[in-house]
């Protein structure tokens, strides 16, 4: 099958997990973690570049966003992972913060779908993505945003089991090492994504589709 055949717009959504100011602004808590990686691949203009793209082809827009944490969270919880844990104790996406508020040039736009929360790594697990995927009459789906081996891996895996055509974009995520990236897209991400790209063969696909080669 050719790349083009991969994104009919309307079987295909992109997924853009956690664009908050945590992790995409500085002064965001999350942002040192994953800065020197991003800062390395031009992650926000890769960003901005595979929305606008999405956008312009007509492509489903679907923000999936971590939980906010509040006070009590993982309280009463009979084993909340040390991942949780350690969100909570940052206070991580705190709720009403600025940190969980979206970073200004990923806000959704009128008509496009903020998914409930996810409180581990996977998107779908105990959220609404799956039914709305499925009503939107969405068959591929396309993963940016953060991070690449945590909410990024575990969306994508849980969308093949699911059945969906899963796409990584390498250089619009990040992650906290370049190891990190490496194990996400050269050692895991081959068992379960059915394409791996670039942003430019992801937008290069999307015009060759629109002109019907």
């Amino acid at each position: 099958m050719s790349q083009s055949a991969f994104y009919d717009p309307t079987r295909t959504a992109l997924l853009f997990v956690d664009p908050y100011n945590d992790f995409l602004a500085e002064g965001g808590k999350l942002w040192p973690l994953v800065q020197e990686v991003a800062s390395g691949i031009g992650l926000h203009d890769k960003l901005r570049s595979a929305l606008a793209a999405a956008r312009t082809a007509g492509l489903h827009v679907f923000i999936v966003p971590h939980h906010q944490w509040q006070a009590g969270d993982f309280e009463t919880w009979d084993h909340p992972t040390p991942y949780q844990l350690g969100a909570a104790r940052h206070q991580v996406f705190a709720k009403g913060s600025w940190g969980a508020e979206w970073f200004p040039d990923f806000a959704p736009q009128v008509g496009e779908i903020v998914v409930k929360e996810h409180w581990g790594a996977s998107g779908f697990a105990n959220t609404d993505l799956d039914l709305l995927l499925k009503q939107c009459k969405v068959t591929h789906v396309v993963l940016i945003g953060l991070i690449a081996n945590t909410c990024i891996e575990a969306t994508g895996r849980f969308a093949s089991e699911l059945g969906y055509h899963v796409t990584l974009l390498r250089d619009a995520t990040a992650a906290a090492s370049h190891e990190a990236m490496h194990s996400a897209h050269e050692v895991n991400g081959p068992t379960f994504a059915h394409a791996i790209l670039t942003t430019s063969d992801f937008i290069e696909a999307l015009d060759a589709f629109g002109k019907g080669t």
